[in-house]
């Protein structure tokens, strides 16, 4: 019987995992970390800006309006007010002073979209590590500027968390 322990890209998508209960998004709820060279950099979340009304207490309309099926998923989203897990994380190297992207891994619950794609290639992201699909993703985007994109299979992690609970 050998030791085990999670392998990094499970270890960091736990991360996200456990980020992600900290959105307070009520349409869905997303986790994002930014590791370089085996160290968390960075982590994010989705949910509306600090100092705004958080969705879950009607900060967003427009998450209000999809729970209550006025609007469908990926319908309207210029008029969201919440922040992606994946640009928070982005947002936190920035307040921070780290240059965290060049040679970088996102690792996110759901694959970036579109405007997180274009923050990430601009931060020098390196590889995309995701958990689910995104309806709006761009992977077209992502591939060309060199970008590796990775799906885990979610069971690659569930192991792990559920051993968390014998703490």
């Amino acid at each position: 019987m050998g030791f085990e322990r999670p392998g990094w890209d499970e270890y960091f998508m736990l991360q996200a995992e456990l980020a992600k209960l900290r959105s307070n998004c009520i349409s869905r709820k997303v986790g994002a970390v930014i590791a370089r060279g085996h160290r968390q950099i960075a982590t994010g979340y989705n949910g509306t800006p600090p100092g705004a009304r958080n969705c879950y207490e009607g900060g967003c309309q427009r998450c209000a309006d999809r729970m209550a099926g006025r609007v469908e998923p990926g319908e309207d989203l210029s008029r969201c007010l919440c922040s992606h897990a994946e640009a928070n994380a982005i947002m936190h190297c920035a307040i921070l002073g780290i240059e965290a992207g060049r040679g970088g891994d996102l690792y996110t619950t759901y694959a970036p979209c579109l405007e997180c794609t274009k923050m990430a290639i601009t931060i020098g992201i390196r590889r995309f590590v995701c958990l689910e699909r995104y309806p709006e993703d761009d992977q077209g985007l992502a591939e060309g500027a060199g970008i590796t994109i990775e799906m885990l299979d979610r069971s690659a992690i569930s192991r792990w968390a559920a051993s968390i609970g014998g703490v």
